[in-house]
């Protein structure tokens, strides 16, 4: 029931090329930074990964684009990131754009074995091509589908060593969803506590989604936009 690994590197050792990859955090908030690390040094080639965003240029997800790493991206936004801009544009990126709670609810269905749902948002639009569409309620809905990975890495603010974790505030967003929709779930936590520590009461994510658990370090806390109040 211990899942505590070693090392970032350890933890990812067996994540291939051309995996599909779902990365949690919200911009770069609660991004896996020493997961996301690792797999940089690895070099792995060809990955999918799906996530709110891809990071900014330097930073985040960013960091395996701009190595080349990632064939595909499926997200809800692309701002921030002129390597992403570059590579869509150019025709070495694939792209597939989706509506945030979309995106949102393609992952939660993906982790839940729902094998579709209809939604109003996008319908009418570029983003519904190809997609079935139906009438309800006198509104034009379209078909999603959804989404599961290979691998999913996320960051936690507590975990215990049973693999039942916390988020702390906007890290949340994503990050549960895609720990059920991924076939090996792998956590940084910034806190690992003895199992029974945390109140059942507390509890954002149980264990039973988690794979492999390790130790967050030195970790930076990015932040996209620092804005500060201007002096009077």
């Amino acid at each position: 029931m211990n899942k505590i690994i070693a090392s970032a590197d350890e933890a990812v050792r067996d994540i291939p090329d051309g995996a599909t990859l779902m990365s949690g955090g919200f911009g770069l908030c609660g991004n896996p930074e020493n997961l996301i690390a690792a797999l940089h040094r690895k070099g792995t080639q060809g990955l999918t990964i799906i996530s709110n965003n891809c990071g900014t240029t330097e930073l985040g997800l960013g960091i395996l684009l701009k190595a080349n790493q990632v064939k595909k991206i499926v997200a809800s936004y692309v701002g921030e990131n002129k390597v992403f801009e570059q590579q869509m544009l150019s025709g070495k990126l694939e792209v597939e754009l989706n509506p945030q709670g979309t995106l949102a609810e393609r992952i939660r269905a993906g982790g839940c074995g729902i094998g579709g749902f209809f939604t109003p948002s996008g319908a009418g639009t570029e983003l519904a091509k190809g997609k079935e569409t139906r009438m309800i309620d006198g509104r034009l809905h379209v078909l999603e589908t959804p989404l599961k990975a290979d691998f999913t890495i996320v960051r936690a603010w507590k975990a215990d060593t049973w693999g039942n974790l916390v988020f702390r505030k906007t890290a949340r967003n994503f990050s549960p969803m895609m720990c059920m929709a991924g076939r090996v779930t792998i956590v940084e936590a910034e806190h690992i506590v003895p199992a029974g520590e945390i109140d059942p009461d507390q509890v954002h994510l149980p264990g039973i989604f988690v794979h492999r658990i390790i130790q967050s370090k030195n970790l930076e806390k990015w932040i996209e936009r620092r804005t500060v109040q201007k002096k009077a």
